[in-house]
């Protein structure tokens, strides 16, 4: 009887697996009040209050910010905008992204930091997180704790909280496409429409999973502004930076101790430390390598490690590291923003030329943005021949031509418009030359244009129509078509 032998090569290969996919590890964010943190809350509450508050807001007897999609209306406070519209969206996008360059190569990716929605919302859920489940210690903890009591209604408060705020967020989403007071009276009379209740717990979902559950994942692997924001990058952008020359080598020490008297490294649980006051040994940086810097980051990377596409530029770090050398009687801004010529050069540059020309061209398409939108006619006039016969002849001999007048009135109020009508013929003007067009509606009008066949010198010729608004002569719009008459030899 015969046994076989494991394949050596294969049991070797078995050892040397590449895991492609992480496992996520929890960060425990440590809370600590600084000067970045107390600007985050106060850069990130205007926000919400403006996204939770303006829905309910009313302007003209209608809801300020609406995007009536059935109606193909979008009102923005007291402007009605329509699809035709949709080149100022595109242009308000293109405006966006060189306002994002221009602040990402000044001062890096504070966007994320402060004002994006994910960190803004997180801060939030991690509130609610601090409030049933205490500080850091105590929610490693209570993790760690078998489940009782105790466990169950925190994590139950915890959740209860969460679900709330992400159903406030998905029901204040969705009051943008439909009238906040309305769909409220449906939600809880249960009539309302299943389109709007589908997107609400969709919306409730996502935010609950995004806020609560995924955090820095969605900043480290699902945001794409952390894949290229580096290309943005020059050593002039100011960043979150560690000052390796100042602080190491790391060790901790007591307060007054001698940095200079040298330093004998002792073994720590995953990392090196190094206590003071060996003889023979280096002298040692700044850094007390008490990792704080890294308890308190909301993404879990250690910014003595170098920039790092993950990091957001919060400031936490250099919050708690200011704190740390405060109490130690050492110079603040070991962490600080600066930026990498500063590090290296000892200064660094403001005005360049990429930077420089992000700005001209930010100024140039916002101020061409303004004028655009300042002079905009709330009118449009659309003009339709009727094509089932060339022309007709009249019992009075003279050949006419039928158009349809449409006419888009683009405000949010009933106006009076006259008709005129320009060409190189003396055209009578057969049907209302004075029409009346409520607010936000298309109004069809049908007129006819009559002309003697003798003054025709070919057999057709350009016919401008022209709308004009009685109470304002600024806003008028005006279409050309054609009049056709007997060809002529």
């Amino acid at each position: 009887m015969s046994t076989e032998q494991p394949d050596e090569h294969v049991a070797d290969e078995s050892e040397h697996v590449l895991y492609l996919y992480e496992t996520r590890k929890k960060i425990y964010a440590l809370r600590f009040v600084g000067f970045f943190r107390k600007l985050k809350k106060r850069s990130g509450i205007p926000l919400l209050l403006g996204y939770f508050l303006t829905p309910w807001l009313q302007i003209d007897g209608r809801q300020a910010i609406w995007f009536d999609l059935p109606e193909r209306k979008f009102h923005v406070f007291w402007m009605t905008f329509w699809p035709q519209d949709f080149m100022m969206l595109a242009w308000l996008l293109i405006i966006a992204a060189f306002g994002l360059f221009t602040v990402t190569v000044l001062v890096g990716r504070i966007w994320c930091g402060f004002t994006c929605p994910q960190t803004v919302w997180t801060m939030m859920f991690m509130g609610v997180e601090r409030y049933f489940e205490g500080g850091r210690s105590k929610r490693i903890k209570l993790d760690r704790s078998p489940w009782n009591f105790n466990k169950i209604w925190r994590k139950t408060g915890k959740h209860g909280g969460w679900l709330l705020i992400a159903l406030a967020s998905g029901f204040t989403f969705v009051a943008y496409f439909s009238p906040v007071r309305q769909l409220s009276v449906e939600l809880l009379t249960f009539s309302a429409h299943p389109a709007a209740v589908f997107w609400i717990f969709l919306l409730t979902a996502m935010t609950y999973m995004n806020a609560g559950y995924l955090r820095e994942q969605v900043c480290k692997y699902m945001c794409p502004y952390a894949r290229f924001q580096s290309v943005m990058f020059d050593p002039d952008t100011l960043i979150v930076s560690y000052d390796p020359a100042r602080g190491e080598p790391r060790g901790a020490r007591k307060k007054h101790a001698d940095r200079q008297a040298g330093a004998v490294r002792t073994g720590a649980v995953g990392i090196d430390t190094v206590e003071a006051g060996a003889a023979g040994a280096s002298a040692l940086g700044d850094c007390v390598n008490c990792g704080l810097c890294v308890q308190v980051c909301p993404v879990g990377i250690d910014i003595r490690e170098g920039l790092q596409s993950e990091c957001i530029s919060c400031g936490l770090c250099v919050d708690v590291c200011n704190a740390i050398m405060e109490k130690m009687d050492y110079p603040k801004q070991l962490i600080s923003f600066t930026t990498e010529n500063k590090l290296n050069k000892g200064q660094t540059q403001l005005l360049r030329p990429r930077l420089i020309g992000y700005g001209l061209g930010l100024i140039a398409m916002s101020a061409l943005f303004i004028y655009a939108l300042a002079t905009r006619v709330p009118l449009e006039l659309d003009i339709i021949r009727d094509r089932s016969m060339l022309y007709r002849e009249t019992s009075r001999g003279l050949i006419e031509n039928i158009y349809t007048l449409r006419i888009n009135n683009m405000e949010n109020r009933t106006n009076s418009y006259q008709i005129e009508v320009e060409g190189d013929y003396p055209f009578k003007f057969v049907g209302d030359r004075k029409i009346n067009v409520e607010g936000g509606e298309v109004f069809t009008h049908l007129v006819r244009l009559e002309l003697d066949p003798g003054l025709l010198k070919a057999g057709n010729t350009d016919v401008n129509f022209r709308i004009t608004a009685e109470r304002d002569e600024s806003i008028f719009d005006s279409e050309q078509s054609r009049f056709i008459g007997p060809f002529r030899r």
